[in-house]
């Protein structure tokens, strides 16, 4: 045997130990099956939120509450702020290209202090000698677990931009709440702050004469951001004067008044904000001469079935409001989730939505003194859709009108905050199963201690149920909300507050806070020597 015979032998050898010991000492996890295991769930570590300019009467009164549930793998850092953003004109001469024709603008004072970027640099925490001034934030929370508040006066006050951080971070959520005692829209309006985006459904926005609708852009970012703004009424797509190319200046927030983008008078509008370049926060003031107002939340993303929870068990009228994006029409099965079950409101069992129009179906006092909650689901081919309702209570001159926007499920865990014992209700729907949910009532803002609740929800009802109250309450508090089951759970929070005989309300969905996210694991493997 020669010598090149014993090194070919000696190689192959050497070769087959090594494949070998990488064969035998693979990780475990490598195989397919074991796909599902890749990845950890872990807190989030930063939260961006957008609180919208809350009102232009001077005798508007509002509140912001913020909260953070306790969460488990969190460290003990951390710092959440929430204050007004800055504003910087998109033209150093003042000419903005956005709110075109509605006379108002952002608001010119205020400091970046929350900026989503992070980015707080030190000639922003300074007075300028212009229309920038130092101002301290609105709400500064102490600890997760106990809810922080602040409040602003009168019709100047900015929007907001907040930014939470290591232990504030998960599951952060922000209540602006304001009472108008008179005018246009007077009751109480309330909003949940949202992080930003870039694309946005408003079902049940107005153009009529009696309303007055402003869609609120906030944009959180160092750069400017671009906005199409398109309006869809009952017979399609409405002609739109200055809608499209809207620019929302860096840290800065634009009211754009629905009634300059467009010369038709529509009861019932479905607005679409599609943001071509950066992102920013949308939310629609809508306010009734005579029929109060409140916030129009976005609506969760466009799907076959949908479902609108809590609907407030002494409303005098619910308006559905649905529209279908594209050219398919949808036909959907209309049911009302009360306390007993799934039930079909006499002569509203269906309704047709045009594909690319708006539809709008006067539902009367569907819940006849009950908890309740629609549900839609297609009859026949699932054609996604988008939805929302407009809820009046009390009657004559002494209505409030509040709107619900259909919403995503609670998932793992959601929060409502600026909670009271006697004016808050919290409205739970399983329309596809019976659930078993546990409730936390947080500790006061001023003083108090946790308490907690679980509850069973049968399939196919709507509950509102008694809430668990802090031992020694002061001041609010906040409610989260945790299914302990599978079965898909919606939720919603009702404020109602009375002043001079108008029963003032206002509406929050509670879908999931997103304050956990799964990281993939990275793990040695010596399987890929083989390849």
């Amino acid at each position: 045997m020669n010598r090149t015979t014993l090194s070919l032998i000696a190689a192959t050898a050497a070769l087959a130990a090594v494949t070998g010991f990488a064969t035998l000492n693979e990780p475990k996890g490598a195989g397919p099956d074991d796909s599902a295991k890749a990845a950890a769930v872990l807190p989030v570590e930063r939260t961006s939120l957008l609180c919208p300019a809350p009102s232009t009467s001077d005798i508007a009164q509002t509140s912001y509450t913020s909260f953070t549930p306790v969460t488990k793998g969190t460290g003990s850092d951390g710092t959440a702020e929430l204050a007004a953003a800055t504003v910087e004109s998109a033209d150093p001469a003042g000419d903005k290209t956005s709110g075109k024709g509605d006379g108002k603008s952002g608001d010119t004072s205020g400091d970046t202090a929350g900026d989503t970027s992070g980015d707080t640099s030190d000639k922003d925490k300074k007075t300028d000698k212009g229309d920038k001034k130092s101002e301290k934030p609105v709400v500064t929370p102490k600890e997760p677990g106990t809810p922080a508040t602040g409040d602003t006066d009168g019709g100047e006050s900015p929007a907001l931009v907040g930014t939470a951080e290591g232990k504030f971070a998960p599951g952060w959520t922000v209540q602006e709440t304001t009472e108008v005692a008179v005018g246009s829209g007077r009751g109480l309006q309330g909003v949940t702050c949202t992080p930003a985006d870039t694309e946005f459904w408003f079902p049940g926005a107005s153009t009529a004469a009696d309303r007055t609708d402003y869609v609120h852009l906030t944009n959180p970012d160092d750069s400017a951001a671009v906005a199409d703004i398109e309006l869809y009424g009952k017979d399609g797509a409405l002609q739109t004067t200055v809608g499209e190319g809207i620019t929302v200046p860096p840290h800065s927030s634009e009211p754009i008044l629905l009634s300059t983008l467009t010369d038709d008078k529509e009861d019932d509008l479905t607005v679409h904000v599609n943001v071509r370049s950066g992102r920013v926060g949308a939310a629609v003031q809508a306010l009734d001469d005579k029929l109060g107002g409140d916030w129009l939340a976005a609506a969760t993303d466009p799907a076959a079935g949908l479902v609108i929870p809590g609907i407030p068990k002494d409303a005098t009228a619910v308006r559905l409001i649905a529209y279908a994006p594209g050219d398919a029409d949808a036909d959907l099965k209309v049911q009302l989730a009360s306390p007993s079950g799934l039930i079909t409101p006499a002569g509203h069992e269906t309704v047709h939505v045009k594909g690319g129009m708006t539809t709008a179906v006067d539902l009367g006092d569907v819940t006849r003194g009950e908890a309740g909650s629609i549900v839609l689901t297609p009859t026949d081919r699932s054609v996604p859709v988008v939805a929302a309702v407009r809820v009046l209570r009390g009657k004559g001159a002494n209505q409030e009108s509040a709107f619900i926007p259909a919403s995503a499920p609670v998932g793992t865990r959601a929060s409502a905050a600026d909670n009271t014992a006697k004016g808050s209700t919290l409205s739970l729907t399983a329309p596809k199963g019976t659930a078993k949910v546990k409730v936390t009532a947080s500790a006061g803002s001023e003083g108090g201690t946790a308490a907690s609740k679980t509850y069973t929800i049968r399939s196919g009802t709507t509950q509102d149920v008694e809430l668990p109250v802090p031992s020694g309450l002061k001041g609010t508090f906040a409610l989260t909300v945790e299914p302990l089951t599978d079965t898909p759970v919606y939720a919603a929070r009702t404020l109602a507050a009375t002043e001079e005989g108008v029963p003032g309300f206002t509406i929050q969905t509670l879908p999931d806070d997103r304050g956990t996210v799964e990281v993939p694991r990275a793990d040695e493997n010596m399987a890929v020597l083989q390849k």
